[in-house]
């Protein structure tokens, strides 16, 4: 069963600037290990996998255990719920700067 997720666990998950450099690293490799993810990040193991967990709850991440190694790879329709609430404003943006472009035309004439 997929579970939807909602802006809500999208802007939790990616509020933190720590875990959206998490996130932003597994989504620039293919597959990424928490071992990889620590190296040379200045947090801790422990750290990366708290970031990781709260990052599969909000369906930006998915883990694939194999051996020793569990391997994590970004989730790009996890950002859906994301982008959809930024086209809202886009509309919303759009429509005020043509409103400017009526107001300044007017202004010019």
């Amino acid at each position: 069963m997929n579970r939807v997720y909602s802006i809500n666990d999208v802007m939790r998950a990616i509020s933190d600037p720590t875990r959206r450099s998490v996130y932003e690293r597994i989504a620039a490799a293919d597959e990424i290990t928490v071992v990889e993810l620590t190296r040379g990040s200045g947090v801790t193991k422990g750290a990366i996998s708290q970031h990781l967990k709260t990052l599969k709850q909000a369906g930006l991440v998915t883990e694939r255990p194999k051996g020793r190694n569990v391997y994590y790879r970004a989730e790009p329709e996890g950002l859906t719920p994301l982008a959809d609430w930024l086209s809202h404003y886009g509309d919303f943006w759009r429509d005020r700067f043509s409103n400017l472009r009526t107001v300044l035309k007017e202004i010019d004439q």
